[in-house]
């Protein structure tokens, strides 16, 4: 079978509830973060990397782990630190005997060698370490001494940090977060959540997961939303609000010409292409409807709008930027009359 031959509806609906058995059981395990879960499902299914950003003790590791033990997939965690070095991550080269008495370097591989990577508080290392492991992300093989070294397949970086220590620390680039697929904001739960985890939970572990996909069953969701349709008018939506959000540009906003400095890259309107049709597949969908986009554009463009002082000044953040180019670009490009939407396909009043 073809890889690009469109997937049936009935060829969707195991997958749809495959895929959404894994998102139901990461629910069950980490308690009030259902928003959370569907990202990072959606980002696993796109193979991209993600940056987690949330205070500590929020469930970040936890949730990692839990979703590598999901997916039968190999997981390594790293603590950035200071004194990291690229070796540490990447591997290198150690001088070791052999049997037969010849010195030989061996490789010997880092952490960065395995499915997924839980880069925890990158913020912490050092800007040589983190564009080693950038390097590595993008290219997804490690290079030592003119050998070049493929990463295991699927590879995934997950990478959290912590909003509200900057001293010693070191913020990746504002271009370098391009990288990064999706940031997703980890929050706090309510009182409901928290006392379902104190008079059940000791010590706060979470359960360990029930059942685990596959690695034919993980290849299969892959192959499904390679095949998901992206019509014409979806991906013209996508690039309109792209380019809406350039200052400069024909169909920039009034508000993104006063507080942005630069819009979204290319790479944008690619994670929203390829993060669209993972959230057609998880709601069922053969094909990638406007609300799709909708849903993820947030998480692809939050980090890739790089907002001038005076968006600082008047506390204007990205995803009040982002909401205001959901709600005045129009889908379907046409000037349609207030109060009248256009949501899979069809116009609505």
């Amino acid at each position: 079978m073809s890889r690009t031959e469109l997937i049936s509806p009935g060829e969707l609906q195991p997958v749809q509830e495959r895929a959404n058995r894994i998102l139901d059981e990461l629910d069950r395990i980490l308690l009030g973060h259902h928003e959370v879960h569907r990202l990072l499902l959606i980002g696993i299914l796109s193979r991209g990397h993600i940056l987690l950003e949330g205070l500590p003790g929020v469930g970040k590791t936890a949730l990692v782990k839990a979703l590598g033990t999901l997916l039968s997939l190999d997981f390594k965690r790293i603590q950035f630190t200071p004194d990291l070095l690229p070796s540490d991550i990447l591997g290198c080269n150690i001088l070791q005997m052999m049997p037969d008495g010849e010195r030989k370097m061996v490789f010997q591989p880092g952490a960065i060698f395995s499915n997924i990577l839980l880069a925890d508080e990158i913020n912490r290392a050092s800007p040589k370490t983190q564009s080693a492991m950038l390097e590595a992300m993008q290219e997804h093989a490690v290079t030592l001494l003119g050998e070049t070294r493929p990463l295991p397949e699927p590879f995934f970086v997950l990478a959290s940090q912590n909003p509200i220590e900057l001293e010693g620390t070191y913020p990746i680039p504002e271009a370098q977060l391009d990288r990064f697929l999706f940031k997703i904001a980890v929050g706090g739960v309510d009182a409901g959540v928290l006392t379902e985890i104190i008079a059940h939970r000791r010590r706060g572990e979470p359960p360990q997961p029930s059942f685990r996909v596959s690695r034919e069953e993980l290849a299969g969701l892959f192959d499904a939303m390679e095949r998901i349709h992206l019509s014409e008018p979806v991906a013209n939506y996508m690039a309109r609000l792209v380019a809406a959000g350039h200052p400069g540009s024909p169909g920039a906003l009034p508000e993104v010409e006063r507080f942005v400095t630069f819009g979204a890259s290319p790479r944008a309107a690619i994670a929203l292409a390829e993060s669209a049709r993972a959230a057609a597949l998880l709601a069922g969908r053969p094909s990638v409807g406007f609300e799709d986009v909708r849903s993820v554009a947030p998480a692809v463009l939050n980090h890739r709008l790089l907002l001038n002082y005076q968006a600082r000044f008047e506390k204007v953040t990205s995803f009040d930027l982002i909401d205001l180019l959901l709600d005045k670009v129009d889908p379907a490009g046409l000037d349609l009359p207030k109060g009248v939407s256009l949501e899979a396909g069809e116009v609505r009043a």
